[in-house]
């Protein structure tokens, strides 16, 4: 029975154990009900600081807090009854050092509830990662385009695309491994280098606009499913338009309310007008 059909808890060593298997579907949510519409598909749910621009229309993830995160994560748990949950953690809140790094990945997930946190870099966040895991925090590392080195980046580019950038990236997701990596989400990188890294590690690999060599996928739920215009990246499959749907709804709601035609709750209540 394939294990999307059950109810079974998926947990840190559950998702590990999933390498070079059945493929591992993950999911973005930032609220309780995005999160309990996702979880019977979701095994894996990230709460990612992509809610800025998602939810708060902000430019791009720097903005985001470490209280957003918390909040937002605190309700995706909530809704998440077997799907596991990883936090990201925001810009300005693990760089500094592996000390700072355990403060506010220990306040994330002992006010969410979440199972895991997941931070952007490559063998320069290693010590990080193995010190928060020592630590009992499970770490999913980011690496290829990372949103938070977006001006450093140049924008949001796909990377590894030279020998040399390649050859980075595998070094780099080989080193995150090492250091104790439960997962490995790779973003914006091409066919080729998916594959090798995915081949390289004995985690399993998560993509986002990274091909399916990797051991499984990732989007944006608002993206796939047509609620976001903003900015769409050319990866994103568009399952549904759901953003046209609500916008014809809402149309049609104001059109009735402006015409006199939506209906007198009053009468619901049996309670005449005249005796309001």
């Amino acid at each position: 029975m394939s294990i999307h059909t059950t109810n079974k808890r998926m947990t840190i060593p559950l998702i590990r154990s999933m390498k070079g298997g059945e493929k591992i579907v993950s999911l973005t949510a930032a609220t309780k009900w995005m999160s309990q519409m996702i979880d019977p598909v979701s095994d894996l749910t990230i709460v990612g600081d992509s809610l800025g621009m998602v939810s708060y229309g902000l430019e791009s993830t720097l903005q985001v807090t470490l209280e957003m995160m918390i909040l937002h994560g605190a309700a995706v748990v909530r809704g998440a009854k077997r799907a596991c949950v990883v936090v990201d953690m925001p810009f300005g809140s693990y760089q500094e050092s592996p000390r700072q790094a355990f403060q506010n990945a220990s306040r994330i997930v002992r006010e969410t509830g979440a199972q895991g946190v997941k931070i952007e870099g490559g063998k320069e966040m290693a010590e990080t990662v193995g010190f928060l895991v020592d630590r009992g925090i499970p770490v999913m590392p980011h690496i290829g385009l990372m949103p938070q080195h977006v001006h450093a980046m140049g924008g949001f580019k796909a990377q590894g695309l030279t020998e040399n950038a390649g050859k980075k990236l595998i070094e780099d997701a080989k080193v995150l491994c090492e250091a104790g990596g439960f997962s490995l989400l790779v973003e914006g990188t091409s066919e080729t280098v998916a594959r090798q890294i995915t081949e390289s590690v004995r985690i399993p690999t998560i993509g986002i606009g990274a091909s399916p060599c990797c051991d499984g996928q990732v989007l944006v739920t608002e993206d796939l499913l047509g609620l976001f215009s903003d900015y769409t990246p050319k990866f994103v499959k568009q399952y549904a338009d759901l953003g046209t749907q609500i916008k014809s709804a809402l149309e049609r709601f104001g059109k009735e309310v402006q015409e006199g035609e939506f209906p007198d709750l009053s009468r619901c209540f049996g309670v005449s007008s005249n005796k309001l």
